[in-house]
């Protein structure tokens, strides 16, 4: 027994697991994210482990998804056998003499890979059943397609190599024939070299999987091992560079839906190049590669800094072009542009279209319908067109009639903007509201061509330029979300803010603000059809704490920007979308509204303070309808951190976790102060995403699976807000 495990402990799968964890560690930093993605510990919050358990092509998780995910896999499990094979030859030199000696290591390294396929079949099956709720024959068929993806790169792959072996095998075989004559000399004569091991080998597995011990390669020079083992690493660079050609390739044509793979397939392909190119850099500098990789950095910082590269992501509509033309961006323009005679012109404006609602109402003080929906990803937009489509249904149709407008952020927003677009097709064309329709439309993926667009254009790829009316922009993750947004939507999303101009001021439909938060400063960025710079401070405060859009950017055609854009700007948030910048001097960018606002309540009350007047004089009530991603309750998964290290890290997210929190306070507080102030004239009602089953709560991305779609459906429905909507029929009567 004890012959046995000395014997296992000294075989080459044992001892290539334990080298990968003594020498370039970096390698295994890749393997720790693929780990650590599938058991739901990296990147949860922003869906990862979706991407990979539940892939989907042509909108959809089908076996050609899974085989291109399995192919991808095959490919970094492939690079990485390369990268390792070049980096640890000089281990395993016995295997230069054998027949298909790459064949060989890759067997004997397998243990990680194996581990890693083992556990991803675990988990995405267990995921089928769980979370996308499917049958255990189409979970069996997701797995075959994956294994038939895998293998098929690993075929393809050994054959490539079996090419390679045999024509060096072909060049060399002179050489091994003398050196094994010379072999037999020596060993008569008892003068071989003294052998030096670096790492100890007694068994290893052929490639028929039977043990073997090494060969005795003393009397083979080091230039003659080096020259076999060199053969091989050009033909493992050419793989590299095949797979990184692939990408950029993927890159141009991924407009195309054919070419749109998933982004777990863009995501891996891109870890096999980057192991590849590690692996390169190892290899070639060996000790100088840290200092080469600084010296590209500072280049490259070098060339961003004079906007030689220039990956930043732009706002679709607007004109970048003409530098000399771009605001300044100081406290003494914002301030000027907050001018009380400039506030009280667009006043004039807005009260217009109050009056222009009011005639639409049947009664002379008729109810005023105001709706705050709140970020949250797909889940909040889901949630928020459901509880739209009920209300709606409650006020037979006439809920944006007798809406004044919306406000938000982040994805409740994509889901308020495409219910009014909804709506506004019905009032000009008599389309009829399809509700399921509607709401799949809307819980359709979006984080796929995100994390893809990522990956082979923003990152991989050269840029790719588009033209949108007389600007050019670059296609980037930005351009993909968009994209993929307006497909979902039919369309109707795809217009310039200036097009609702009309159909508000007459109010056909309601008002609507998009709004984002300045990463300079935190001041809010606020875009309407109409300019609204009495938003940009309250009565009460002399502090210009927000920016109106339509006014600052006037010179850079600022009505001309895309709805789909505005929608974006306000749900950036946490990387997975870019920041927008804008042409400003100097320049500014913007993110997810959410950070300042995740309610829409701040910009809400401060309407209702600057027209607090009108309403009294023309409304019998105005009542808020808030639709938020997360329970009011604010004992509901408090702040816990029990471990050692969290003690430490408590400080650094402790304020992170409990944001929304603290809006809550803030606002309950401001609410409290409007319905003193209008006289019982404002009411709040309230509808919450609280999943009927605990711990069943949706991911905060942009990708829900069927079971996270069946719990907001039933959320919906919930005991809570059913109270609400009962309310609310009440009034309505």
């Amino acid at each position: 027994m004890k012959n046995f495990f000395i014997g296992l402990w000294f075989s080459l799968p044992i001892q290539l697991f334990l080298l990968h964890f003594r020498r370039n560690q970096v390698f295994l930093v890749f393997w720790y994210i693929l780990f650590a993605t599938l058991a739901g510990h990296f990147m949860k919050n922003f869906g990862a482990d979706s991407l990979f358990l539940a892939p989907e092509y042509f909108n959809s998780t089908n076996t050609l998804s899974m085989a291109f995910v399995g192919a991808a896999v095959g490919v970094f499990i492939m690079s990485w056998n390369i990268a390792t094979f070049i980096l640890h030859s000089k281990y395993v030199k016995f295997l230069a003499t054998t027949a298909q000696p790459f064949l060989k290591f890759c067997i004997n390294n397998a243990i990680i890979p194996i581990i890693f396929l083992v556990f991803y079949v675990y988990k995405s099956a267990g995921y089928s059943l769980s979370y996308q709720l499917l049958s255990v024959t189409e979970v069996v068929l997701l797995q075959v397609a994956f294994f038939a993806g895998f293998l098929l790169i690993v075929l393809i792959s050994f054959l490539y190599f079996f090419g390679a072996d045999k024509t060096i095998y072909y060049t060399i075989s002179g050489n091994i024939t003398s050196a094994n004559d010379q072999y037999k000399q020596l060993a008569a004569s008892k003068t071989l070299p003294k052998e030096k091991k670096e790492m100890r080998v007694d068994w290893f597995l052929s490639a028929r999987l039977h043990l073997r011990k090494p060969r005795d390669v003393r009397h083979y020079s080091q230039d003659f091992l080096d020259s076999i083992f060199n053969r091989h690493n050009i033909s493992a660079v050419l793989a590299i560079i095949l797979a990184f050609i692939f990408l950029i390739v993927i890159g141009y044509i991924s407009d195309a839906k054919l070419f749109q793979i998933p982004a777990a397939a863009s995501i891996t392909i891109l870890f096999s190049v980057f192991i590849g190119l590690i692996g390169a850099l190892s290899s070639l500098f060996r000790t100088w590669s840290i200092p080469i990789v600084l010296v590209l950095y500072a280049m490259i910082n070098y060339f961003y800094e004079k906007e030689i590269i220039d990956p930043r992501n732009k706002a679709y509509g607007i004109d970048y072009e003409h530098k000399d033309e771009r605001p300044v961006y100081s406290k003494e323009t914002i301030e000027a542009l907050a001018a009380d005679s400039l506030i009280n012109e667009d006043k004039q404006v807005y009260i217009k279209i109050l009056n222009n609602w009011k005639k639409k109402q049947e009664n002379d003080k008729p109810v005023a319908y105001i709706i705050n929906v709140s970020g949250g990803g797909l889940r909040s937009a889901a949630f928020t067109m459901q509880t739209l489509l009920k209300l709606d249904s409650i006020t037979n149709g006439n809920l944006f009639k007798h809406t004044l407008f919306i406000n938000g952020s982040s994805g409740g927003l994509l889901g308020a903007a495409y219910y009014r677009s909804l709506y506004q097709q019905k009032q000009e064309q008599h389309i009829a509201i399809d509700a399921v329709a509607a709401v799949n439309n809307i819980s359709k993926d979006l984080l796929n061509p995100i994390f893809s667009s990522m990956v082979t254009r923003d990152i991989v790829g050269p840029i790719q330029k588009f033209v949108l009316g007389p600007y050019q922009y670059a296609k980037d993750r930005g351009f993909a979300f968009e994209e993929k947004l307006n497909e979902n939507t039919g369309g109707l999303l795809n217009r310039s803010v200036r097009d609702d101009s009309i159909t508000e001021s007459k109010a056909v439909v309601p008002l609507i603000f998009y709004s984002s938060v300045i990463s300079r400063d935190a001041r809010k960025m606020i875009i309407a059809s109409h300019p609204a710079r009495f938003l940009m401070k309250s009565n009460s405060s002399h502090t210009v704490d927000a920016v109106d859009f339509n006014s600052f950017f006037c010179k850079q055609n600022a009505s001309n920007i895309n709805v789909l854009s505005d929608l974006r700007m306000a749900a950036t948030s946490h990387y997975v979308l870019p920041n927008v910048w804008l042409p400003t001097k100097p320049i500014i960018d913007v993110m997810d509204a959410g950070l300042r606002d995740n309610f829409g309540m701040e910009t809400t009350f401060r309407f209702l303070e600057t027209f607090k007047d009108w309403f009294k004089e023309n409304t019998l009530k105005v009542i808020l309808i808030q639709i938020r991603d997360r329970s009011e309750d604010d004992w509901q998964k408090p702040y816990e951190n029990s471990s050692f290290i969290g003690s430490f890290a408590k400080p650094a997210f402790m304020l992170q976790y409990n944001w929304f929190k603290i809006q809550d306070y803030y606002q309950q507080d401001e609410q409290t102060y409007f319905q003193n102030s209008f006289n019982g004239l404002f009411e709040k009602l309230c509808f919450q995403y609280i999943p009927t089953e605990k711990d069943a709560n949706a991911s905060l991305n942009f990708h829900l699976t069927a079971s996270e779609k069946k719990s907001i459906g039933d959320a919906v429905n919930s005991e809570i807000n059913e109270k609400v909507f009962g309310k609310f029929k009440s009034m309505v009567k």
